[in-house]
């Protein structure tokens, strides 16, 4: 009894087996998703959820949730189509200088500070000098890098301020890029890429 006692005691002095001491490795956690809100544009064509950067973007994001918000975009339409190739172009609509509509300008935000980029679906505030967007935005269709901010280029090189993308109903979203346009209306670059009819949005909501 006493010898196993003895043997028992000698084991428990022995080292562990190598795989036993070897440290587990600590798998860090995902980071969190960034902070989104979807919000449903109803048009005559179907409806058209996006995913807005409320986190990423927050300036952006901010301005256009004001204008679903306070009813800013409910009746107005979508009124411009740049169809360069089959799914390849970008939709636009907006307030179009109603002024019982427009809010004051807001501060540009460029992809090279958000991290949001023009991919497909992505919805981005139209403007002219860097700081004058307000309440007309476009839809990409199809990867547009070029419309980000690239400070390797001279000039305005700050792009257009990328905030959420397209979650449901890219298929509508085909749909107007393709709708037909009047061949005189417009001016300058726009001449010919006006709908005609316009599609009508019945309203701009935040989805719970």
């Amino acid at each position: 009894m006493t010898l196993r006692r003895t043997l028992l005691a000698a084991a428990l002095l022995l080292p562990l087996p190598a795989l036993a001491q070897e440290a587990v490795p600590m798998v860090a956690p995902p980071p969190p998703k960034p902070a989104t809100q979807r919000v449903a544009i109803d048009t005559g064509m179907g409806r058209i959820v996006l995913e807005i950067e409320t986190q990423r973007a927050p300036i952006t994001a901010r301005n256009f949730l004001r204008y679903a918000d306070q009813k800013r975009l409910d009746g107005i339409a979508f009124y411009r189509t740049v169809k360069v190739a089959d799914k390849f172009g970008f939709i636009q609509f907006g307030i179009d200088n109603d002024p019982k509509r427009i809010l004051p300008p807001i501060k540009h935000e460029p992809t090279t500070l958000t991290g949001v980029k023009h991919v497909n679906g992505a919805i981005s505030t139209a403007r002219l000098a860097p700081g004058t967007a307000r309440g007309e935005f476009t839809i990409s269709v199809g990867d547009q890098p070029s419309l980000d901010a690239d400070p390797t280029k001279p000039g305005d090189n700050l792009g257009y301020a990328a905030f959420g993308k397209v979650v449901e109903g890219m298929e509508v979203v085909w749909k107007i890029l393709d709708a037909p346009t009047s061949p005189t209306a417009g001016e300058g670059v726009m001449k010919g890429q006006m709908l005609s009819p316009k599609i009508r949005i019945l309203k701009v909501s935040r989805v719970p």
